[in-house]
């Protein structure tokens, strides 16, 4: 006879892991960080950038894989409303696990806007924080 797996079974690649940081990914893997979503009822937020040049890219690929609404602005403070705010006033939330895999490194995409990309996820990590909520997001550069 089978035994289940407990939802803390699911959670071991992040053990150890903060519940409100964002880190580089490394040594995680994105379907391992998934099933840890998924078993822990978080939600669970996927880009992969590899194929954007500059912010805009950036953006429009975030706001396309994370679905965010048709009228989202399409700037960094654009994005932190999205990942706050209109999420909190929705109703409880359980958690987010969110990976940017393959940020890029070109010269429209310096390093000044990937540290400004990742400010807003930090800043994202802080708000849920502050509401008691989890909030890890991994990231990878190109």
């Amino acid at each position: 006879m089978q035994t289940p797996l407990r939802s803390k079974d699911l959670e071991t690649p992040l053990r150890g892991v903060r519940t409100n940081i964002v880190q580089s990914i490394r040594a995680f893997r994105v379907q391992d960080l998934q099933d840890a979503a998924t078993a822990m009822g978080h939600h669970f937020l996927y880009a992969n950038l590899a194929h954007a040049q500059s912010k805009q890219d950036v953006l429009d690929l975030i706001a396309a894989q994370f679905t965010f609404p048709s009228h989202f602005g399409k700037n960094f403070d654009a994005l932190y409303d999205c990942m706050t705010d209109p999420l909190h006033k929705s109703g409880p939330q359980p958690g987010f696990i969110v990976v940017l895999e393959q940020i890029p490194a070109t010269g429209k995409f310096d390093k000044e806007a990937r540290e400004q990309l990742l400010d807003i996820f930090r800043d994202a990590a802080d708000y849920w924080g502050d509401r008691k909520i989890p909030f890890r997001c991994f990231y990878s550069f190109l």
